[in-house]
């Protein structure tokens, strides 16, 4: 059964349509790239899983339950994490403070303060710091561990790269194939092809609000691939 998927899905801002029928689902432990030039409706999936945008026909459906009155929390509450672009750090509460309200929703499972100050070692260092405090790449290890302690099923990630120096991004994509390993769904929402070609499996192109191709990453050539997100 899928995770998360778009059935057939017109979303709006305001009276300005910018998804024009989407598609597409995710698996468990699948690990899925959402692409396209800029301006092409990418960040507005996210936005309209989490309510933002109002659906004006078609659906989303969390574990093949379709989610009539979609709003901020649905998504965490049905077991979907988002690290957001710009990652949504909330700078005047601390790294700790920042992490426990990932723990809000209550869901149980192997992610703790523990074992994500284990995977990110700094956030145990700069725990008591405010998370304005922090670098690019701290902050980036902050918005991904506070999704994990929700311990979703799901995570979803928008523009993760975006500021990262190479090294970071490096260390981003071993995380994500690991976690897609161990049974996480990723969906990755990216511009930048080493990243993609590293993480994802499997592909779908946005363009002019709607899926103009999908398929296996294996199955697309580097420089195809390229022409589909490029600026």
């Amino acid at each position: 059964m899928s995770l998360l998927s778009f059935h057939d899905v017109h979303a709006l801002y305001g009276q300005a349509r910018i998804l024009n029928g989407v598609s597409f689902d995710i698996g468990a432990g699948e690990r899925v790239a959402l692409v396209g030039r800029n301006g092409v409706g990418k960040t507005t999936v996210v936005n309209t899983l989490c309510g933002v945008t109002r659906i004006e026909r078609g659906h989303v459906a969390i574990r093949g339950k379709a989610m009539r009155d979609l709003q901020r929390y649905t998504a965490a509450q049905n077991g979907i994490s988002v690290v957001l672009q710009g990652r949504g750090i909330i700078t005047n509460l601390t790294v700790e403070e920042n992490l426990l309200l990932g723990a809000a929703t209550g869901r149980r499972g192997p992610w703790s303060l523990a074992s994500v100050k284990q995977l990110f070692p700094i956030l145990e260092e700069r725990k008591a710091s405010l998370g304005l405090a922090l670098s690019g790449g701290q902050q980036q290890m902050l918005a991904i561990g506070r999704a994990l302690m929700a311990n979703p099923d799901l995570l979803i990630l928008d523009e993760p790269s975006e500021g990262l120096a190479p090294v970071i991004v490096d260390e981003l994509a071993e995380l994500l194939v690991r976690l897609g390993n161990d049974g996480m769904g990723i969906l990755l929402i990216e511009q930048s092809v080493g990243l993609i070609r590293r993480v994802a499996e499997r592909f779908y192109v946005l363009s002019k609000g709607a899926v103009a191709a999908s398929g296996p990453l294996a199955d697309i050539g580097a420089e195809e691939f390229q022409q589909h997100i490029a600026i």
